[in-house]
């Protein structure tokens, strides 16, 4: 099979396109044929050595989509559509950077959707967060206002999409002026553009602040996120789009506006139902909920794909097609 092996972290050309054999099956695994994978931040740090307990060289990749091609166990079919995502994918054991990757039975999702490949790549880690984060992590009730802190990532339009589906009105941020009109066209009410100081812009709408912020940029932005949100209100912390993951000197009373709660939010597979995975997938066929944007790679191209996720050169999610997907989803 073809593959994308890191072999050392650093820059894009640590990435390479290698033959190697298919993974051997064993109880409890199944073998997945991967059509598409897209791509996420935790596999740019692992690329630029931020990730802890990788070792190399190693197969990247968090999460894929496709069809079982072996389980020993008989629990899936052959030819069974099936997301899988998070535990330990590319980093304690071979990921979805492949043609074939070898996954535990238990983060296994199986689905089936006419839906073309390119399009049930963006699908599976985007919407196990945007869920978890506005279930778990904030609790988000119909009615209530929403601010998205990085709105124009994959994982900022899933949740839109979400919250709207809920009943919220949504507030989200871009740092360009020119996606301000995407964010519009994608069902956002309020978008801003990010001056550092959004909780300024925020207020003038909602004096009393947001019910909820997600926050997706990281620590550099958390202080204006907390300023935004009501007392009472709450921020989960999910996404570190800026690479920074810590607060140096972190005092809460000093730090903390009083009476802002602040949860953070970090899932798993099993975090995502298959009936929740279904629904979403049933409502873009039929066309009553977006994605966002996609920009879409062939794994010739896994180094490019690299670098504009790194350069944050395209908004939404951007997905890597194996070569095994031609057509729509079988």
């Amino acid at each position: 099979m073809r593959a994308v092996v890191l072999r050392d972290p650093g820059p894009v050309e640590n990435l390479e396109l290698r033959d190697l054999p298919l993974p051997e099956v064993k109880p409890g695994w199944v073998r997945i044929a991967v059509k598409a994978f897209g791509l996420n931040r935790s596999e740019l740090h692992t690329r630029l050595g931020l990730a802890e307990g990788v070792t190399f060289p190693r197969v990247p990749g968090i999460e894929a989509v496709g069809v079982v091609d072996a389980d020993p166990d008989g629990e899936f079919a052959p030819g069974q559509q099936v997301a899988t995502m998070m535990g330990g994918m590319g980093r304690t054991f071979d990921g979805g950077y492949a043609e074939y990757t070898l996954v535990p039975r238990a983060q296994v999702i199986p689905f089936r959707s006419d839906l073309p490949w390119e399009v049930l790549g963006q699908v599976p880690e985007t919407l196990q967060t945007a869920y978890g984060s506005l279930t778990t992590g904030l609790d988000l009730q119909p009615g209530q206002t929403l601010l998205i802190r990085g709105g124009t990532s994959a994982l900022g339009f899933a949740t839109a999409a979400l919250a709207r589906d809920l009943g919220a009105t949504v507030f989200a941020t871009t740092r360009q002026p020119d996606r301000l009109e995407t964010l519009r066209e994608h069902g956002v009410e309020h978008p801003l553009l990010d001056d550092g100081d959004v909780a300024a812009q925020v207020r003038k709408i909602v004096p009393d602040g947001v019910d909820a912020a997600l926050e997706l940029v990281g620590t550099p932005t958390l202080p204006d996120t907390l300023a935004a949100t009501r007392v009472h209100g709450t921020v989960c912390f999910t996404g570190m789009l800026s690479n920074q993951w810590t607060i140096s000197n972190f005092y809460p009373i000093g730090y903390l506006p009083a009476g802002v709660r602040l949860t953070a939010y970090g899932g798993d597979a099993d975090d995502l139902p298959a009936s929740v995975l279904q629904r979403y997938l049933d409502r873009i066929a039929d066309g009553e909920t977006s994605l966002g944007p996609a920009a879409v790679y062939a794994m010739d191209d896994i180094r490019q794909a690299h670098d504009d996720l790194e350069h944050n050169r395209t908004a939404g999610k951007l997905v890597v097609l194996t070569g095994r997907a031609e057509g729509a989803a079988e």
